[in-house]
């Protein structure tokens, strides 16, 4: 089994530990966009022309399925990737977890790039899925960028800034960029002397990983050791390359390390 993962950078860790927690076996093919980075500030056809290239770098491996483990790219390109991909190669997207997180009432907030919030799309997933909820959307300017280089001070800054726009009411928060959640437990901290709680905190890498396995028909292993794996191919806008030095900050990044393929 092969599973491809893509993303503009290393946000694609998430869920790429997820599926390795999983599914041991699986060999994971980790496709980013080093020379793009970051996706957010591209027109949607800049956007979607990068993310075909890194999704045809994947695809070039015969994956089983792809995974588009970047919000972003989810909203703007994920029709131009199943159009070129399906059926042959299912494509997974990544959607802000706000329904399991507006299933407890709120209140909530969804953290999320200056560029997602207040959009359309978020705003539609808010109807769709939190209406009559109270939601409150926090902007997170440079937290991705601070996340994707292991910045420890600028990551610190920029959730100190979106915690001080949190509600203290707030009770569940949606990490809505898939960087985010290699920042979890910094979030959860930031927030303690905002709302004076443990708020829960609800990312897509989990939910992800159980989609990928059931579009190809397979289940997870019980019991499964994660640090026994079938190996992993790393590629960097096309380059066959070793995980980048700022994954291996994250727990996710060491967790993948093992047994890396040059090609």
């Amino acid at each position: 089994m092969k599973i491809a993962l893509m993303d503009s950078g290393i946000g694609l860790l998430a869920a790429a530990a997820a599926v390795r927690r999983l599914r041991p076996d699986a060999q994971l093919v980790l496709s980013s966009d080093p020379d793009g980075v970051p996706w957010g500030p591209r027109t949607p056809e800049d956007l979607t022309t990068r993310a075909l290239a890194v999704a045809r770098a994947a695809a070039a491996h015969a994956p089983d399925a792809l995974v588009v483990a970047c919000n972003t790219a989810s909203v703007h390109a994920l029709p131009a990737l199943r159009a070129e991909l399906e059926p042959d190669i299912p494509v997974v997207g990544t959607v802000p977890a706000i329904k399991p997180a507006a299933t407890g009432g709120g209140p909530l907030a969804i953290w999320a790039t200056p560029a997602t919030t207040g959009s359309a799309y978020q705003r539609r997933l808010i109807a769709e899925f939190a209406s009559g909820v109270d939601v409150t959307e926090v902007p997170c300017p440079g937290l991705a960028d601070a996340v994707q280089e292991a910045d420890e001070e600028r990551i610190d800054a920029a959730i100190a800034e979106a915690a001080a726009l949190t509600p203290p009411a707030v009770t569940t928060v949606v990490l809505g960029c898939t960087h985010y959640e290699l920042v979890e437990e910094r979030i959860r901290k930031a927030l303690r002397p905002v709302t004076g709680r443990d708020v829960s905190l609800y990312g897509s890498a989990d939910a992800v990983a159980a989609q990928v396995l059931r579009r190809i028909g397979a289940a997870p292993l019980p019991d499964a050791h994660p640090a026994t794996d079938a190996g992993l191919t790393v590629l960097l806008s096309g380059r066959p390359s070793a995980l980048p030095a700022t994954a291996l900050a994250y727990p996710e990044g060491r967790l993948l390390r093992g047994r890396v393929a040059a090609g």
